[in-house]
């Protein structure tokens, strides 16, 4: 597996080991004891599927208190996947960085706890998996504006209807959010 580090310190991308033929593919997505090894020893507690049409845009959430790290990845389809910094103690306060996670190039995108996360579909049926570190409380969920001018998110949006659920259409600016320490 190779692990490399994005410009902001936390998130990481992960590029599985992939064996495949003329029959098709297999790779790890989830090994303890090997992501451990990488230094990356994860305790999950609860796996999440969610398919969206093309141009769906789900984000930019998170929960505080009761912070959640998730590791995601496409099975089908494509995504624009972002995590931005929401630790107030952090030199990258504020800051994004965004990746496209596909069923073709199998990457995976660790999201540590104190980031806001979300994605844009670039592809109809696609297939969003992500396992958490901490269970989904509702009731200490947040959404950061996914169009906030002080985060400026790059979202790839041309040719694109954005389509957003009502909660992410309530999404507050930076400066309102309930930050981390």
């Amino acid at each position: 597996m190779n692990i490399m580090e994005t410009e902001i310190q936390g998130p990481l991308i992960i590029e599985p080991q992939v064996f495949g033929d003329e029959r098709g593919f297999f790779f790890e997505s989830w090994n303890a004891d090997k992501f451990a090894e990488a230094g990356l020893d994860m305790t999950f507690v609860q796996d999440n599927h969610s398919r969206s049409q093309k141009g769906v845009l789900r984000g930019m959430h998170f929960q505080n208190p009761g912070p959640q790290g998730k590791l995601v990845r496409v099975a089908n389809g494509a995504v624009f996947d972002v995590a931005v910094d929401l630790r107030r103690s952090s030199p990258d306060f504020g800051k994004w960085v965004g990746v496209e996670l596909t069923a073709e190039n199998k990457r995976m995108f660790w999201v540590p706890q104190g980031f806001a996360h979300g994605f844009l579909t670039l592809a109809d049926n696609t297939d969003f998996l992500y396992k958490c570190d901490a269970p989904y409380a509702p009731q200490a969920e947040h959404s950061l504006a996914w169009d906030d001018p002080d985060v400026a998110i790059a979202w790839p949006t041309d040719g694109l209807e954005v389509q957003l659920s009502a909660k992410d259409c309530e999404g507050v600016a930076l400066a309102d959010v309930e930050a981390f320490a």
